[in-house]
C-alpha cells in the first residue's frame, strides 16, 4: 500500500478506478430482529453473555446526518445476512435492534441507547456523528457493552476514557485533515478561509486542516467556528469575504446548504473562489435544489478505500433505493469484526468481544469474509480480517492504524461521481 508522506511533502497518490464511498441507506432485509419501541431502561452492566450475539444500531434516521443513515444500515444488514447464512455466531443467528441516533439538538440518542441496553445488546454500532457518540459513550461502555462507530472521525476518541470498549472503522480526522490541507496547497491556494461548525468534529478537523495548510507554506487568513444551529450565516461569511481568500474550506453537516447559499449571495461562488468540503457535508442529495452548476468543480474528501462494484450491487440488494454508499463499507466491516471477535472469544459478552477485536484485525492469516474467517477460527487459526473499507488493523486506541481518504469532485448537476474518486491517498494515522 502506498503511504502518505509527512505533512509538508507531497502525498502519495493511488489513481481511482472504481467505487468510492458516498451516502444513503435503508432498513433491514436480513434474518435479524428489529426493535420497534422497547421500553427505556437503565440496564445493569452487561458483564456476562447469554449465548446469543445481539447487535444494536444507533444510526441517523433523523437529524443533520440523516443522509448517512441508509448506507450505514444497509452495510450492517448485508453483513448480518451473510453472517447468519454462514451459521451465525456461537451456533446461533445474530439478533439486531435498530434505533435512531438523531443529532445533538435532541435527546434521541440517549433514549435509543436505553432501549438497546434493555434489549441486552452486546455491542452498539454507531453513532455517525462524533458529538452524538461522545454524548452516549459513558452510558454504553459503563454497561460493559462494546461501542463501535463506522463513522466517528473526531480525534477526541483516540484518548477518551472508554474502558477499552470503543472502536471505529473510520479514521481519525488527523488523516483527513492532512489530505485536505495538502490538496488545497497543491491546488495553488496560498490564502485560505475556513468555515467550520463548532463541535468536536468540526473544530478538530479545522485544526488539522489549518496546521497542514500552514506547514505547507499557505496561510489561513480567516477562520470562523460557527453555531450550526444558527438561523443565519451572513456575518460568518462576511468575515471570510473581508480577507479575500483564494480557497474556502467548508466543514459541517446539512447546515452547509445555508452557508453555500450565503457564499453565493455575497459574491463568493465556487466559480470564483475554490471551495472544499469534507465527509460531513459531501452529499448527493442536499444540493439538488440549487441552481445547476452551483457546486461544479468543488472538491471534497471522504474516508475510505475504493469498494468493488460487487459490494455495491450487494448493498442494492439490501436497499434498492441507495444512490450513495457513504460509510456502508465501514458499517459492514464493523458488524463482521464484532461477530468474528465473539467467535474468537467464544463469548458474546462485551468485554470478551473487545479483548479479541484487535487480534482478529491483524497479525494472522488473511481473510476477507465472515465465512472465510470463521472457518479459519474453527480450524484453530489466528486470523487477520481485511475488510471492504481497508485493512482496519486496530491500534491500542481502537483506531484503524492505516486508512485511505478519497478525493471527489462535484459536477454541473451538483452531484459527485460516487463510483469514481479523483484519487485515493493512503497513510498511517500517526503520520
Amino acid at each position: 500500500m502506498i503511504r502518505i508522506a509527512p505533512v509538508g511533502r507531497a502525498l502519495a497518490v493511488v489513481a481511482a478506478t472504481s467505487l468510492a464511498l458516498t451516502a444513503c441507506g435503508g432498513g433491514s432485509n436480513t434474518a435479524t430482529q428489529t426493535s420497534p419501541s422497547a421500553p427505556a431502561s437503565s440496564a445493569p452492566a452487561a458483564t456476562k453473555g447469554d449465548g446469543t450475539l445481539t447487535l444494536g444500531t444507533l444510526l441517523p434516521q433523523t437529524g443533520s446526518l440523516a443522509f448517512l443513515g441508509p448506507p450505514e444500515f444497509a452495510g450492517v444488514d448485508l453483513a448480518l445476512k451473510e453472517i447468519n447464512e454462514a451459521g451465525g455466531v456461537l451456533g446461533k443467528p445474530v439478533a439486531k435492534f435498530d434505533t435512531d441516533s438523531g443529532d445533538t439538538s435532541t435527546n434521541i440518542a440517549s433514549q435509543s441507547v436505553d432501549k438497546l441496553l434493555a434489549q441486552k445488546a452486546d455491542a452498539v454500532i454507531g453513532a455517525a456523528s462524533s458529538s452524538v457518540s461522545e454524548s452516549v459513550i459513558d452510558k454504553i461502555v459503563g454497561a460493559g457493552v462494546v461501542h463501535f462507530s463506522p463513522a466517528n472521525t473526531s480525534d477526541k476518541f483516540t484518548t477518551i476514557d472508554d474502558k477499552g470498549l470503543y472502536f471505529r472503522t473510520a479514521p481519525p480526522d488527523k488523516l483527513q485533515g492532512r489530505v485536505l490541507g495538502d490538496l488545497i496547497v497543491a491546488d495553488g491556494s496560498d490564502t485560505v478561509g475556513i468555515l467550520a461548525m463548532q463541535d468536536s468534529y468540526g473544530t478538530g478537523l479545522a485544526d488539522q486542516v489549518q496546521k497542514t495548510v500552514t506547514d505547507g507554506g499557505g496561510e489561513v487568513v480567516e477562520r470562523v467556528d460557527y453555531d450550526p444551529k444558527a438561523a443565519d450565516f451572513s456575518a460568518d461569511v462576511a468575515k471570510i469575504k473581508a480577507k479575500n481568500p483564494k480557497a474556502i474550506v467548508l466543514i459541517g453537516f446539512d447546515e452547509t446548504q445555508k452557508v453555500v447559499g450565503e457564499l453565493v449571495k455575497q459574491g463568493l461562488p465556487a466559480s470564483k473562489v475554490k471551495w472544499y468540503m469534507v465527509d460531513g457535508n459531501m452529499s448527493n442529495s442536499n444540493y439538488l435544489k440549487m441552481p445547476k452548476g452551483t457546486l461544479e468543480g468543488v472538491k471534497g474528501t471522504y474516508p475510505g478505500a475504493a469498494a468493488p462494484d460487487e459490494f455495491r450491487q450487494k448493498l442494492l440488494g439490501i436497499n434498492s433505493k441507495l444512490t450513495d454508499f457513504s460509510y456502508a463499507p465501514e458499517s459492514y466491516d464493523a458488524a463482521n469484526l464484532i461477530a468474528l471477535a465473539a467467535e474468537a472469544a467464544k463469548s458474546d459478552a462485551g468485554a470478551d468481544i473487545a479483548a479479541k477485536l484487535a487480534e482478529t484485525s491483524k497479525g494472522g492469516e488473511k481473510c476477507k469474509s465472515f465465512k472465510e474467517c470463521v472457518d479459519l477460527l474453527k480450524a484453530g487459526k489466528d486470523i487477520d480480517y481485511d475488510g471492504v473499507s481497508g485493512p482496519v488493523e486496530f491500534n491500542d486506541a481502537g483506531d484503524p492504524a492505516v486508512a485511505t481518504i478519497g478525493i471527489y469532485q462535484y459536477e454541473a448537476n451538483n452531484k459527485f461521481n460516487a463510483a469514481k474518486a479523483l484519487e485515493y491517498r493512503t497513510g498511517n494515522i500517526e503520520g
